[in-house]
Order: structure tokens, then sequence, then C-alpha cells
């Protein structure tokens, strides 16, 4: 029933080709061999074709028969190729970005339009800068993470934190806190769907109201920025005049205090020469109202330039050059 013939091949068209071959190759007469063979390299060039090469910044999702299977960061790797295995290589490290309510230089007022806490409306312009921090949830668990669902995340978030100021502090002066906020936000709700985007950055471009109202707008801006500088230069006027009013009241208060030491002592002295005086006196009354009369005949005579002294019928005229003489006769 059974014998040991080869196998036949009725692949007339193929065995036309190996033989045409054999003209100028010498292969086996043996055609499922050369079969064999043929199959061989066919398997080995389709496995070389699952190595790849992941380059820095990079990483490669695995998927085996459609399922997710891993993640491989930068390097050589190999798995199994097409079509039993597939990977993507994504550049997770990229920083994108998304622009909202504008497109390089044109609005788009559709997106920038937005009514603030105080129910004004503002036009708001955001550009916000992200990256890929978990390739799997990028890839398999959000649809379309870096567009429609980035935009829509973005603009959510900006609505709802412009919705919660009123109009001055998102033109003015709480610009830093709303992209703040927003970027907060914005890290909530893409978490909360999965989508694997880290928020690197959130800066707003342009705000402003709507053009009809700019120019009141522009006035109360310069108002406000007025109102600072004023403010500004009353707070360097103080700095400047109050450590120079206080050093001058300090020295005031110096001087006084100096000036009453001053006099006290002054005044101790004379009470403790007026004291030994009438020690002195009571000792000695004649003699020591002579002495004090003659001490102040020794000052007051020096500056008088005539001096007169003598009864009615005999005066005497003397020249300030004679002062002491006049003082010795008096003493005689």
């Amino acid at each position: 029933m059974f014998d040991n013939k080869e196998p036949e091949f009725n692949f007339s068209g193929l065995n036309n080709i190996l033989n045409n071959i054999r003209k100028y190759i010498p292969l086996p007469k043996n055609n499922f061999f050369i079969f064999i063979i043929i199959f061989l390299v066919f398997i080995g060039i389709w496995l070389g074709s699952g190595i790849f090469t992941v380059q820095p910044g990079e990483q490669a999702a695995l998927r085996l028969f459609g399922k997710f299977n891993s993640v491989s960061g930068p390097g050589l790797h190999w798995f199994f190729p097409s079509p039993v295995g597939q990977k993507d290589i994504v550049a997770t490290d990229t920083i994108r970005r998304l622009e909202l309510g504008f497109r390089g230089d044109t609005s788009v007022p559709s997106e920038a339009l937005m009514i603030t806490g105080d129910e004004n409306i503002v036009d708001a312009q955001l550009l916000v800068q992200f990256d890929i921090k978990d390739l799997k949830k990028f890839l398999f668990q959000a649809m379309d993470p870096a567009g429609l669902t980035m935009m829509d995340v973005t603009e959510t978030s900006l609505r709802q934190v412009v919705g919660s100021k009123p109009i001055d502090d998102v033109l003015t002066t709480e610009k830093e806190t709303v992209q703040a906020e927003t970027k907060i936000l914005m890290q909530s709700l893409l978490d909360l769907y999965n989508t694997g985007i880290r928020v690197r950055e959130v800066k707003l471009q342009n705000v402003q109201p709507p053009q009809q109202v700019q120019d009141a707008f522009d006035d109360v801006v310069r108002a406000r920025e007025d109102k600072e500088k004023i403010i500004n230069l009353a707070d360097a006027y103080r700095e400047d005049v109050l450590p120079k009013a206080r050093g001058y009241a300090a020295k005031v208060v110096q001087d006084a205090k100096a000036y009453e030491a001053t006099r006290i002592a002054e005044s101790t002295g004379e009470a403790s020469k007026f004291q030994a005086i009438l020690k002195e006196y009571n000792l000695q009354k004649e003699t020591t109202e002579s002495r004090l009369y003659l001490e102040t005949i020794e000052k007051v005579l020096p500056k008088a330039k005539q001096i007169i002294i003598g009864d009615p019928n005999k005066i005497y005229i003397f020249n300030s050059d004679n002062v002491k003489q006049v003082i010795g006769s008096l003493e005689d």
C-alpha cells in the first residue's frame, strides 16, 4: 500500500523555474528539499524583520495579535513581526502644543469668547504645552487624546476658571492665577479620562475685552496703572522722608537732653556757689559785702568808656585806661 518513492509535486510552473535555475546553479534534484530551504529562509527573514530600534525620547508600544503587550524604551529590541505582532513607536518626550482661541495670527472667536464671573464677555487665547507620560493610556484608553480630547479639556477648564472670576481680575492682576488654576484643572480631567498626557505649561497669550468695548476697558487699565504709579511714588516719598524725620526728631531729643543736663549742672553750680557765699556772708557780713561790691565793680567798670565819680561839687572823669586806679582808690 505504501512505497518509499519520493513525493512528487505537480507544481509544473515552479518545477520549470527550478529546472531553469539548475542550468546556472547546481541544486539538489529533490524539489521538496529545496522548498524546505526556501521556507526556512523566508522564516528567517520574517523573524529578522522583528528587530527594531527605539531612539532616545521615544517609546514603543508592543501588541501581540492586536492586544497590548508591553512598552519598550530606547535601545535595540526584537518583537514578533507583523501580522503576529505590531509596534507603535511614539516620541513621548517631544513637547506638543495646542492653541485655543487662535491659530497662528488668526483669532477663533468661537473658542476665545467666554463669560466671566460678573457676566461680562472676555476674549481669551491660551497656549498649552504637553507631552506623554503614559504611552499605554495615550494609545489605547482615550479617543484622540492629543486632538479632540485635549481641545475639549482645555476649553472646558479655561471657561470654568474664567467663569469664576470677575473680568477685572482676568484682564489685570489675576492672569497668573488663571493660568495656574487652568493647568491644575486640565491635568485632573486628563487623568480622569486616562489620556496619559502631562500638561507642561499653560500660557495666556492674549486676554482682552471684545472689540466693541475695548476703549472703555483700556481707560480702566490705564487708570489702574496710574493709581499704582502714584501709590509707588507716595511709598518712595514716605521711605525717603520718614527716616529723615525720625533722625531729626532723635537729634532734637538728644539736644534737649544735653541742654537739660547743662542747665541742671549750671544751676547746681550756681546754687552751690550761692550757698558758699551765703555761708561766708553769715560769718563776716561787712567784709563779704565789700568783696562782692568790688568784684561787681571789676566786672562792670572795664566795659565803660568813661567813669564819673565824686560828689556834686567835685566830679572826676576817668578813661577806661585808668580804671584800675579808680578801683584801687575805691579799695582804699
